[in-house]
């Protein structure tokens, strides 16, 4: 017993600082005996870092399933598909077949080549998910944080799903986590990551709204000190302007990770994100 209370303890800190397999494998182990089937490292391109990892809910009669495509944050520098374990079987066992796939990450790459791959993975799905039983007409994209970032750029600016053949259309629905849509970069790393200056506009998500995107949903925590607010208003805004489908909550005593975190054992109790996602997932509502 004073085990499992010392890892209550220290698992939220792990959680916070996910810095090691270790402290993820903690995060992560109950997933391992969820009725939930994992599909791992298939290849959606050429690339080593273009794999994917697919989560297939118990019930796989009847019916094809609605699709999630999940990317992770990690400022576009770090993770792992591996470390979403916990995302990608909660959100299996609501019922859908989940997609997290990995993708280049700077410095091997600058923007936009993580949206690109981001996309890729999209357009793999749309072709290959039926046979895996899911619906390729019903494919939802959701990420958290520079993943919600990716996400969202997929589903708003057209030239990326465009690239290889495919449209928008095919996206049902977005939702993001706390994703930095809006911001203009501001540190060396950044700048060199997203510049030249001139070129911020193009990875701007409100640069790409028309009304037409598919219908969003934005998440965030009101406690969050790592993605302003400022994100997830600027492209309300944009979204309510052009007319389009867009809704936003915000969960006041939850922050940056906690956010992600209600997604795993330790948060799933304590709050509605995962429910409010599967709610959007199957019916979209705008505010």
């Amino acid at each position: 017993m004073k085990r499992l209370v010392r890892l209550l303890t220290i698992i939220p800190a792990l959680l916070i600082t996910a810095c090691s397999s270790v402290e993820f494998f903690a995060v992560n182990a109950p997933s391992y005996a969820a009725p939930v089937t994992l599909k791992k490292d298939i290849a959606y391109g050429d690339e080593a870092g273009q794999k994917l990892d697919i989560y297939l809910p118990d019930d796989q009669a009847g019916a094809q399933h609605d699709v999630i495509v999940f990317f992770y944050g990690g400022r576009w520098t770090t993770g792992d598909k591996a470390q979403y374990r916990f995302a990608g079987t909660a959100l299996a066992r609501q019922g859908f077949i989940v997609v997290i796939p990995n993708y280049r990450k700077y410095p091997a790459v600058k923007f936009p080549v993580f949206v690109e791959d981001g996309a890729k993975a999209v357009a793999w799905t749309e072709d290959h998910i039926a046979s895996y039983g899911g619906n390729a007409h019903r494919i939802n994209i959701a990420g958290h944080s520079s993943g919600a970032h990716i996400g969202a750029l997929i589903a708003a600016n057209p030239a990326y799903m465009k690239a290889y053949g495919k449209s928008r259309q095919t996206i049902h629905s977005f939702v993001g986590l706390a994703g930095p849509y809006a911001f203009t970069p501001d540190e060396p790393d950044l700048k060199d990551m997203f510049g030249p200056p001139s070129a911020y506009p193009s990875m701007q998500v409100p640069t790409f709204i028309d009304g037409k995107q598919p219908p969003m949903l934005l998440l965030y925590g009101g406690k969050d000190k790592v993605v302003g607010k400022f994100n997830l208003e600027k492209l309300k805004a944009a979204i309510t302007d052009k007319g389009g489908c867009v809704k936003s909550k915000i969960y006041p005593d939850l922050d940056h990770v906690w956010l992600i975190g209600s997604l795993s054992w330790l948060g799933a109790a304590k709050n509605t994100v995962l429910q409010d996602m599967v709610d959007f997932f199957k019916t979209p509502v705008c505010d």
